[in-house]
């Protein structure tokens, strides 16, 4: 995870907390977190990029929609995440 974006880490957090996330249903989300919106020019290369890391797998559930899910490298990427940051957590 060292190696990618805030954003991008953001959106991993969100396909993984949905239940089936597709792009129009991230946009919105990330759009709740993120004061300035999201636009498609954004938010799709950075999915892209996840897919191309191994990190988010990409399916068709529809002719238009795309249906995204976490790997379980990112399983495991997220939880070291939450373990390096909870030794500097005082609280």
């Amino acid at each position: 995870m060292h190696d990618l974006t805030g954003f991008q880490r953001d959106l991993l957090y969100v396909i993984a907390g949905l239940d089936e996330p597709h792009g129009l249903a991230l946009k919105d989300e990330i759009n709740d977190y993120y004061e300035s919106g999201v636009h498609h020019s954004r938010l799709y290369p950075n999915l892209d990029t996840l897919v191309e890391k191994g990190l988010v797998e990409k399916s068709s559930k529809d002719r238009r929609t795309n249906a995204y899910t976490i790997t379980q490298r990112s399983r495991r990427e997220i939880e070291a995440r939450r373990e390096w940051e909870q030794q500097y957590r005082d609280w």
